[in-house]
């Protein structure tokens, strides 16, 4: 039997990702990938891997997962989820040895929207333009290009050594913050009115319940245009901020469009994205406004911190009852007055 990891359940927008295709935006091609690279690159450095490697991105409705065929590496790293081996509680960020039998799962926490699950492997799927990202919406990419679901089974090449032991990632760049999103002026910035722009900055925003991977929605005061909502439509970036005509502000994410044609008030940085990804619903924030400079320093600083690397604290998992029981600790029972 080859070695796998077979899925017991999965939630809505549990899907591979990897770094993406970029390089196709020209030919209406989405790029897809992580909605927070600094966390798929965490599990996956933790394992050895490349950066950009595929992985399993898991959202706010939880992942089940068993091995199959031989102990499986894993590495998990994202906001602050419940992680659990056989019930027992693991950090939110860790490396573990995933053995035949034993169940591996994946439940919302404290805080924290998406996680990644990586392998000390390749996952062995077919590559759609180079990449192995899901954009479930053109059926490109991961499994068959959409979501995993109970009983898939992804095959695992190239399999590594598993971790010795369990250890906690240490990576500072995981760290979530109530700090204000940052942002620099978009190209139609000067489309809003002076009222627009003040409240833009000014409001404590809170992400609608309306959001996934394309774009996460805001509800706040409605922003007014000041020379109409249509624009000749455009290329759009990551992180780009529409306004439609609503007034209801779009920020476009990892599974964006490749053009739009409603005006950009601004466009968040490129350090910032994966903090802005990991907002859950109802959760409120804040923009305030940088300049290109500051955000192009804020993106090298974090990419030097990433590419610094990330510590590793082995340790054991907590010792609760229920841990203990599962471990099935002993062999066999024997009477020491017989022969």
């Amino acid at each position: 039997m080859s070695v796998a990891l077979r899925i017991r359940s999965a939630g809505p927008g549990v899907t591979v990702q990897d770094a993406g295709r970029p390089g196709y935006l020209r030919y209406g091609v989405t790029p897809a990938g992580p909605m927070d690279a600094g966390a798929l690159a965490a599990a996956n450095l933790a394992l050895g891997s490349a950066a950009g490697a595929a992985a399993i991105e898991a959202s706010l409705g939880g992942l089940e997962l068993e091995a199959e065929g031989g102990v499986i590496g894993l590495a998990v790293a994202g906001g602050a989820f419940d992680l659990r081996l056989d019930g027992a509680p693991l950090p939110s960020a860790c490396r573990l040895a995933l053995a035949p039998g034993a169940v591996f799962s994946i439940r919302a926490g404290p805080s924290g929207a998406w996680c990644y699950v990586a392998v000390a492997g390749r996952l062995d799927l077919p590559l759609a333009l180079g990449s192995l990202a899901t954009h479930a919406r053109s059926g490109l990419g991961g499994l068959s290009g959409r979501g995993l679901a109970a009983g898939d089974r992804l095959a695992v090449a190239e399999l590594r050594e598993p971790p010795s032991c369990l250890s906690a990632i240490e990576a500072p760049w995981l760290a979530l913050s109530a700090a204000p999103i940052r942002v620099i002026p978009g190209p139609q910035h000067d489309r809003f009115t002076e009222a627009a722009l003040r409240a833009f900055v000014e409001t404590d925003w809170r992400l609608s319940p309306r959001s996934d991977r394309m774009a996460y929605r805001l509800e706040g005061p409605p922003l007014v245009h000041s020379a109409g909502h249509d624009i000749v439509s455009d290329g759009v970036a990551l992180g780009a901020i529409q306004v439609p005509g609503d007034g209801a502000p779009l920020v476009l994410m990892a599974d964006r469009q490749p053009t739009g044609g409603y005006p950009k008030i601004a466009n968040v940085i490129g350090a910032d994205i994966g903090l802005l990804a990991q907002k859950r619903p109802g959760e409120s924030f804040a923009f305030v406004s940088v300049s290109i400079e500051e955000a192009v320093a804020l993106r090298r600083a974090r990419a030097e911190t990433i590419a610094a690397g990330l510590s590793m604290r082995p340790l054991a998992p907590e010792l609760t009852a229920e841990f203990l029981l599962a471990a099935n600790l002993i062999g066999g029972v024997a009477d020491a007055t017989q022969e």
